[in-house]
């Protein structure tokens, strides 16, 4: 790594941090094999105003620098390199614990250093035409020489060789760590996002837990409103019908006085005309006979009603718990469907993709009727002729597990029983039975017929079916 200042903090100086350069090991292994053998000691450089000459190097080959100059304490070297024009863009450093570089066209200056230093923490100061080096060491002491002093070509390269390893080592581990802690935020990031998920699906739980409960309540309030405003109809009902039978008795009361009185009135009479001879004793005895009654006809009328059972017979409770239950099954519509905005008008109607789909259903056209009942589920699913027409559909398609599905889910809709839905109640368990015994499960589809006879015990048909089954359950049924 290597970091630089900006001008106005270095005041126009440029400092980085010594890492391991391995970009720049790489990328020049011919000029690390043409460095300068070895450096001078302490202050091993001349001063800048005697500089010390050097021959001139063939044309291409780098300018080794040797007038440098450094200082040392137990815990650090200091290092100043002077390379004229030298700046941030064009210098590259490399150093490692026992090794340091530096290239800047036509420059270069390496010196294997005496005593290992902490790469990591050391640093570079350009600027100036000056590079300042501060290496700490990793072991404070003080240094004999600040290069090792003695070593061949052999050992440089061995030494540079493995400077560049070390420096591929380290930018592996680098990376290697910087995607672990890529995959680390990345893992974070996603807990976080599901996190986020699961508390925004809470909240969509709860906010539907409270409007199914405010629904409830509202279904619990509607009903407890309309069995007190039944139970207020029946006792006006008793009340009325408790007026008319005393004004019944009232009027029977007056008409037994006036026959009483009617037949009194000639006994009377004709003891007067026996006792006082009276010359209109005759016409008294005619006056008393009541003249004939007139013919007329007498209008009644029924309170109408909704099911055609007497009302000893009806369960009324359960017939207008029927009754609200159609009512909205009929206002019941599903628009989340995605086709729905390309269907013609009169498809969105259920009753009309009912029909549809009866009509397709005579002309045995199975799967469109199917597809016809299917949308129209889709559109209404609490309409049990629905789900009742589509089992008809799987029985002729021989989807059977499918047929018991659906009758099951119209014998769920068509409750409570009521007379209004009996042969639809019927249909059911015939068309289950009959799914049940095509899988020849004989014994299930026996119990769906008895329980269609016992709704319709007159039915000619299920009588037979039902006859039929248990013969083959007992192993009875004669071969045709």
């Amino acid at each position: 790594s290597y970091k630089v200042e900006s001008p106005e903090q270095s005041q126009g100086c440029a400092r980085g941090t010594l890492g391991t350069r391995g970009s720049a090991a790489l990328s020049d292994p011919e000029g690390l094999s043409r460095c300068h053998p070895g450096f001078p000691s302490n202050r091993a450089g001349a001063s800048p105003k005697q500089p010390q000459q050097q021959p001139r190097p063939p044309p291409g080959m780098p300018l080794h620098v040797s007038d440098y100059s450094w200082q040392q304490t137990n815990a650090a070297v200091f290092i100043s390199v002077p390379l004229r024009g030298v700046c941030v863009r064009d210098a590259d450093v490399f150093c490692t614990e026992n090794y340091l570089k530096v290239n800047c066209p036509p420059f270069l200056f390496e010196v294997f250093l005496y005593a290992p230093i902490d790469d990591e923490k050391s640093q570079a100061k350009i600027g100036n035409d000056t590079i300042v080096f501060t290496l700490y060491k990793k072991e404070e002491a003080m240094w004999e020489t600040l290069s090792v002093s003695g070593v061949d070509k052999e050992t440089m390269q061995r030494i540079r060789e493995k400077s560049i390893l070390q420096a591929q080592e380290r930018a592996k581990e680098a990376m290697e760590a910087k995607a672990a802690a890529r995959r680390e935020d990345q893992k974070y990031t996603l807990n976080v996002m599901m996190k986020i998920e699961e508390e925004e699906r809470k909240k969509i739980e709860d906010m539907k837990e409270s409007e199914r409960i405010k629904a409830t309540k509202e279904l619990e309030a509607w009903k407890e409103h309309q069995r007190r405003a039944e139970e207020q109809k029946r006792i006006q009902r008793k009340e009325k019908l408790h007026q008319q039978e005393k004004l019944i008795e009232e009027e029977k009361k007056k008409l037994k006085q006036k026959t009483h009185t009617r037949n009194s009135a000639p006994r009377n009479l004709a003891t007067k005309g026996r006792n006082s001879e009276n010359m209109f004793s005759e016409k008294l005895k005619e006056d008393s006979i009541p003249a004939p009654r007139s013919a007329s006809s007498i209008k009644i009328n029924f309170t109408p009603r909704v099911f055609p059972t007497a009302l000893r017979e009806s369960q009324v409770a359960e017939e207008e718990e029927w009754l609200h239950k159609q009512a909205e099954a009929q206002r019941a519509m599903n628009t989340d469907i995605p086709e729905l905005p390309d269907l013609k008008e009169e498809e969105k109607n259920p009753e009309w993709l009912k029909d549809k789909g009866n009509k397709l259903f005579a002309t045995e056209n199975y799967l469109a009727a199917l597809n016809a009942y299917n949308l129209a589920i889709r559109l209404n699913n609490k309409i049990p002729l629905l789900y009742l027409n589509r089992a008809a559909c799987h029985l002729k398609l021989r989807n059977l597990h499918k047929a018991i599905e659906d009758s099951s889910k119209a014998l769920e809709l068509l409750t409570p029983p009521v007379a209004e839905n009996a042969n639809a109640r019927v249909k059911a368990h015939v068309r289950r039975g009959t799914a049940f015994c095509q899988l020849e499960l004989y014994i299930e589809g026996l119990q769906d017929y008895e329980a269609a006879l016992k709704i319709d015990p007159s039915n000619k048909i299920v009588q037979n079916d039902t006859e039929k089954i248990r013969n083959i359950i007992q192993g009875t049924e004669l071969k045709s």
